[in-house]
């Protein structure tokens, strides 16, 4: 009955007299992802922040660009001077002779290649 008892205590109190080695239970793991985590998150916000800044500095860019343009010159209008009956009536006929000059020359290519190739 003595050799029993005694193997039970043994077998008890043996553990606790070992050598203690940290054990990376599940609770370690987990902190190692949480800190893995962080650590991507804020080079997560890192790289957003600067890809803010660098649309903040672009647009300004923009802005500077369009404020040192020089602005347009407006050009006025021609004044066209006011013709005649005739002026106008020269011009409407040589307008006609400059239409019938360009579609007999069409009218010529036409011909041309509308021949029979034999």
């Amino acid at each position: 009955m003595f050799i029993p008892l005694a193997l039970s205590v043994a077998l008890l109190a043996g553990p606790a007299m070992g050598p203690v080695v940290p054990f990376q239970g599940p609770n370690a793991l987990a902190e190692r992802h949480r800190y893995e985590m962080d650590r991507l998150r804020a080079q997560s916000d890192q790289r957003d922040a600067f890809a803010r800044q660098q649309q903040l500095n672009s647009r300004l860019t923009v802005l500077e660009v369009q404020a040192a343009r020089q602005p347009d010159l407006v050009q006025p209008a021609p004044i066209l001077p006011l013709r005649t009956v005739e002026q106008a009536r020269a011009e409407r006929e040589a307008a006609t002779r400059r239409r019938e000059a360009t579609t007999q020359g069409v009218g010529q290519i036409d011909a041309w290649l509308d021949r029979d190739p034999n």
